[in-house]
């Protein structure tokens, strides 16, 4: 927390830090490898380096947007780290609403990694076989439906204008991505992946009258 008045940017080792530590569990989970694959985690890091530098090194947002209002912007010290989240700034400065949503969009995070990393075990222990169970037997793409819930917790974490105009063209590159998996796997697995298809939802689980009865757990 900063003190009334203090500049909390100019930070660019946790500006670095924060953009690799989001990287290396992004990579080391979704093992990009097409040149599509390469091409959506080029934009995330893109979008993540937007952001943190936002976060931490220069709040270009808040320049324009108390350049634009001046006296009429809600805060009076914008460029302190908690009066710097937009939601927070423009609801008044309140100290309690910058905590909660700073833990709840923490917490979202970490648990978007957790998915990721238990998707990419199963993947991995499968041995080239197609995954029905654990995580896949609520969503087909439960690695990309981590990501959108990072990206989510993030963008709600710090929102700026420039990842907000940036994550539509991220989510795009994702569902694309889920796309071509599902044509490989439909020309690999055939009627086993249709069937699963046919019965798990692609990156929102259902939340009642899901059965997998007619889905096997891993199929060769």
């Amino acid at each position: 927390m900063h003190a009334a008045g203090e500049y909390a940017y100019g930070l660019w080792t946790i500006v670095l830090l924060n953009v690799l530590l989001v990287l290396v569990f992004a990579v080391g989970f979704l093992r990009p490898r097409a040149r599509a694959d390469w091409r959506a985690m080029g934009i995330f890091g893109a979008w993540l380096v937007a952001l943190f530098t936002e976060m931490y090194g220069i709040p270009l947002t808040i320049y324009g947007l108390t350049a634009l209002l001046g006296r009429r912007y809600p805060v009076l010290d914008p460029f302190t780290h908690k009066n710097g989240h937009l939601i927070v700034a423009l609801t008044g400065g309140s100290g309690a609403l910058y905590g909660v949503v700073m833990t709840l969009t923490t917490v979202v995070f970490w648990a978007a990694i957790v998915i990721m990393g238990r998707a990419w075990r199963q993947v991995h222990s499968a041995r080239e076989g197609l995954v029905t169970d654990g995580v896949y037997a609520k969503v087909r793409h439960p690695q990309y439906s981590a990501m959108f819930l990072l990206i989510g917790s993030l963008l709600i974490q710090w929102p700026t204008l420039p990842t907000l105009l940036m994550a539509p063209v991220l989510v795009v590159a994702y569902l694309r991505l889920a796309r071509r998996e599902e044509a490989g796997l439909l020309a690999r697995f055939g009627e086993a992946y249709r069937a699963y298809m046919s019965e798990v939802p692609a990156f929102v689980p259902r939340l009642w009258g899901y059965s997998t009865s007619t889905v096997s757990s891993r199929s060769v």
